[in-house]
């Protein structure tokens, strides 16, 4: 076996975001599909090319190979890197500041061909099972609706919304949505499944948007159009937030390397930097190769009722969609 396998540390190396090394994929010599555990592998590589330590720098997925990695003997520091802001034991992650500029932007250009054409205008963005992207973006660009993954939907409470502003002559609205919101006694929109073995989330969202618009078109009698961020989000020219916190990030990371503190993240912690196990990281979720998805045992970062991003929505008259 080549020295292919190695840890889900980014794509820029060239590394991929989703293998399971616990569980990789192959296609054997009759064209069938099957996984093995290519962990030793894995760390004999590491070993042989003189690794004193890995960085890994990613989510909830990331970090869960980096923690079952270091049960293995790998020496490894997580820092904490993914738009959905959704990483346990942090306050935030690099990529999401970036991901809710783009988002708001979004807002700002969506807003002008909502009021003149008098049109319900839906934005549909990244956030698979936490709302945050959704939530901030919406307060910092106005919009009227969030609908985030934690607060399943009424769909009338969403029209009700549209039709007051029609009462008081705002014949347009601005709706934005997470990936991941679903209706009350409803589930996600799933626009496929990928194969990529157990320990990886295999479901494609995508398409919520749409079914957003086609509803409030036909319960208020406005037109409705959907647009989709998808991976503009991710990348491009990162902010100058970002750039200082990923900075931050980096040099906590080193630090903890060169005092041998081993199988920990760099964390923000009542705004300043810190570190925790990642083994607080993956709280219950203790299964070698079971890296990501929203199962129970999953320690996901998710917006609690009590956030202040809720109550300063609420205040300001947006509605969540309950």
């Amino acid at each position: 076996m080549q020295k292919e396998y190695c840890l889900k540390v980014g794509s820029i190396i060239g590394s991929s975001t989703n293998a399971n090394v616990f569980n990789y994929k192959f296609t054997n010599e009759n064209g069938e599909v099957e996984y093995k555990d290519v962990s030793d592998i894995c760390i004999k590589n590491i070993q042989e090319d003189g690794f004193d330590c890995i960085f890994t720098l990613g989510g909830d997925g990331t970090q869960k190979s980096a923690r079952d990695l270091s049960t293995k003997g790998v020496n490894v520091i997580g820092v904490p890197k993914t738009i959905d802001n959704d990483v346990a034991c942090t306050e935030i992650t690099f990529g999401y500041n970036t991901a809710v500029s783009v988002a708001m932007e979004a807002i700002d250009r969506l807003h002008t061909t909502g009021e003149t054409h008098h049109r319900i205008m839906v934005l549909e963005v990244m956030g698979r099972y936490a709302g945050w992207i959704a939530l901030e973006s919406a307060i910092a660009g106005g919009a009227d609706v969030a609908l985030i993954p934690e607060i399943p939907y009424d769909i009338e409470s969403v029209a009700k919304k549209i039709k007051n502003r029609q009462l008081r002559g705002k014949n347009f609205s601005i709706v934005v949505v997470s990936e991941g919101a679903k209706p009350k006694g409803g589930e996600m929109v799933i626009r496929g499944m990928r194969d990529n073995g157990k320990g990886v989330d295999n479901t494609k969202l995508g398409g919520i948007g749409e079914v957003i618009a086609k509803q409030l078109e036909e319960l208020t009698g406005l037109e409705a159009r959907n647009t989709t961020l998808g991976y503009m989000q991710r990348g491009g020219t990162p902010t100058a937030f970002d750039r200082v916190l990923s900075t931050k990030y980096g040099t906590k990371a080193m630090q903890l390397a060169l005092e041998g503190k081993f199988g920990r993240l760099a964390v923000i912690k009542d705004g300043k930097l810190d570190d925790v196990s990642l083994e607080d990281v993956v709280g219950n979720n203790k299964e070698i190769g079971a890296v990501s998805g929203n199962t129970a045992e999953s320690n996901i970062r998710k917006v609690s009722m009590d956030n202040d991003l809720i109550k300063t929505a609420r205040s300001v008259g947006i509605n969540l969609g309950d």
